[in-house]
């Protein structure tokens, strides 16, 4: 989702709680990362992997000058041979302490083995987000979540521009870069900037081998 269709979208949320909400989460993932440097360990549920989040993520980490918004994407399952990118296991979750921030994105329920990692990294010092359906116990372990609406009942009225995980994704990640200049020696002109964003949301996910 491109700058400018962000910005559409919360011309329509305008009046309701999720701009404001998107905003508070994103400067509370700011807050809880640049401190320290870096450190951003991104994971989803076993069947969700969080791509397109960790592709925004790191855009806006390169268009604003913030180096440490650029998250590693931890795998359920990473396969041999990948690239280094792309082959961080649960493993690392072991090792999270302070200093880093594990921010976790799912629409279902993370799992116990899941909970179990994210509990030690808080136990370990880490600071711990959720960004998902809004289940209880990765609420209770985490420092501060934000729930994506419910899909709605048959008949019933749908949130405004049909708000669901995907999309609260997008507007966190745009508010996460805001009020920053850009990077020394990285600009890139506007346009460009908008087409990167374009092809990100649009391209399928990397094989998962």
């Amino acid at each position: 989702m491109d700058a400018v269709r962000v910005a559409l979208l919360r011309e329509v949320l305008a009046g309701t709680e999720w701009v404001q909400a998107t905003r508070r989460f994103a400067g509370t993932l700011r807050g809880a990362v640049t401190p320290h440097g870096g450190g951003l360990l991104l994971v989803g549920s076993a069947s969700y992997e969080p791509w397109h989040l960790a592709a925004h993520l790191d855009d806006e980490a390169a268009w604003s000058g913030r180096p440490e918004l650029s998250p590693t994407l931890v795998r359920h399952r990473a396969p041999g041979g990948a690239p280094a990118h792309l082959a961080v296991g649960l493993g690392r979750l072991a090792a999270a302490g302070r200093g880093e921030t594990l921010l976790v994105v799912t629409p279902e329920q993370p799992g116990a083995g899941l909970l179990e990692r994210v509990h030690d990294a808080r136990r370990n010092g880490a600071t711990v987000l959720a960004l998902d359906g809004g289940d209880r116990d990765l609420h209770a372990l985490a420092h501060d979540a934000l729930a994506a609406p419910p899909p709605p009942p048959d008949g019933a009225d749908e949130e405004p521009a049909d708000l669901d995980l995907d999309t609260v994704q997008h507007l966190v990640s745009a508010a996460a870069g805001e009020n920053s200049l850009p990077a020394p020696r990285r600009h890139r002109r506007f346009r460009d900037r908008l087409a990167r964003l374009a092809d990100g949301l649009t391209a399928p996910p990397p094989p998962r081998w």
